[in-house]
């Protein structure tokens, strides 16, 4: 856990939060300022910067992809579509140097994002 990081301290509970989802590795709670009907935030519980951080993380990378977000799907209702975001570095709209996932759905979604 990285002292100084928001996402660590409402993984490990010190901030709480109203989770939508929760498992050993990951925890998903809405986005404080959502831009779609549907806006959670996929972090994992153990530190990893961004990313790139993934790259020895594959089995953690494995199961939010392959077991989380479809899960998330489901549960909330996503099945005609949504988008997968994270966000890497200053210059990627990265402000919280925690890796993390925005799931959006619930609208069309427009092309290009940004």
């Amino acid at each position: 856990m990285a002292n100084d990081c928001i996402f660590c301290k409402i993984a490990a509970k010190e901030i709480p939060s109203a989770l939508v989802y929760e498992d050993d590795q990951v925890a998903v709670f809405n986005d404080l300022e959502p831009q779609a009907p549907v806006h959670v935030l996929i972090i994992p519980k153990k530190h990893v910067a961004n990313v790139l951080g993934l790259k020895a993380e594959k089995e953690l990378a494995g199961h939010i992809l392959g077991e989380v977000v479809p899960a998330l799907v489901e549960k909330l209702g996503l099945k005609d579509g949504f988008r997968l975001v994270a966000n890497t570095g200053a210059q990627g709209g990265q402000t919280v140097m925690h890796l993390h996932f925005h799931l959006l759905g619930g609208r069309d979604m427009a092309w290009p994002p940004g």
